[in-house]
């Protein structure tokens, strides 16, 4: 097991088991999202996209407080609206967590707006601690929807709550995000990272790598494609030959009454990626 040390924004922690835990950690600032936090984080994904002994990523908040992230750090906010923008350069997209080849699980444990609910959007999976606060609140800082969080919202749960939850920018809590279908489940506070790391776990240990990848291909890739074009690629993935071991591995291991052995993979994730232009 390994940590990151002190004053980093995101923390890395990988177990036994090839979960890696990042966590956002500016507690000073509720994980306020800065440009720091931004290339340290997205550095951290593409890290692991290409290491091997990472099969799962769960993302959440810094665990001695209760904020997942609140948004854009209200001090960049302002001075933004003040027209003091940083200088721009190019910059991974804020939807990179779906071209991830790994399996991602958001479990958020307090308060979730702005870009903060956009990267619980991105995850593949979401868990909410009882009680945790979630905002787009885009329209109340006067500001368009940004980074396709309504493209991937509306395909989530569906337009109408979508152009609710985006023209109000009001405040919802965790128990109405799951009754939405936005989040798996809704657990006590205490009980959020021992059950995201449960399920992490889970597939870490019985799912092959290989086909998790090809799956959430599958899924990002057939979000604008009719069904015989997605019945089309399933055929085709069957006869890709790179999975014929995890296959002989996955059978086997079920005959013979046994954990499967399948092996870890590594993508260079920055070569797949355009950057979004300065």
């Amino acid at each position: 097991m390994s940590a990151n040390p002190g004053s980093d924004p995101v923390l890395w922690e990988l177990d036994e088991h090839g979960v890696l835990t990042l966590s956002f950690s500016r507690p000073q600032r509720r994980n306020a999202w800065t440009r720091e936090l931004e290339e340290r984080y997205f550095g951290h994904l593409l890290t692991a996209a290409a290491d091997p002994a990472v099969r799962v990523i769960v993302i959440t908040g810094d665990p001695a407080g209760k904020a997942f992230c609140p948004g854009l750090d209200m001090d960049v906010l302002s001075r933004s609206a003040r027209g003091q923008r940083p200088p721009e350069s190019e910059r991974l997209p804020h939807t990179l967590l779906t071209a991830l080849p790994k399996p991602t699980i958001a479990a958020i444990n307090g308060a979730c707006a702005g870009l903060g609910l956009m990267q619980a959007l991105c995850a593949d999976v979401r868990l909410a601690a009882s009680g945790a606060r979630l905002t787009t609140a885009f329209a109340r800082r006067g500001l368009p929807a940004e980074h396709g969080i309504a493209w991937i919202l509306t395909r989530l749960i569906g337009l109408g709550p979508a152009a609710d939850l985006l023209l109000s920018g009001r405040v919802f809590d965790a128990e109405e995000a799951h009754a939405l279908g936005l989040v798996k489940q809704v657990v006590p506070h205490d009980q959020l990272m021992p059950t995201a790391l449960e399920y992490a776990r889970d597939l870490a240990a019985n799912c092959s790598p290989g086909a998790m990848a090809q799956i959430k291909g599958q899924l990002y890739g057939g979000l604008d494609t009719g069904m015989e074009e997605g019945r089309r690629e399933g055929v085709r993935l069957l006869r890709d030959e790179r999975l014929a071991d995890d296959f002989a591995e996955g059978t086997a291991s079920y005959v013979d009454r046994r954990p499967p052995r399948f092996p870890g993979i590594g993508v260079d994730l920055a070569a797949k990626v355009k950057r979004d232009d300065p």
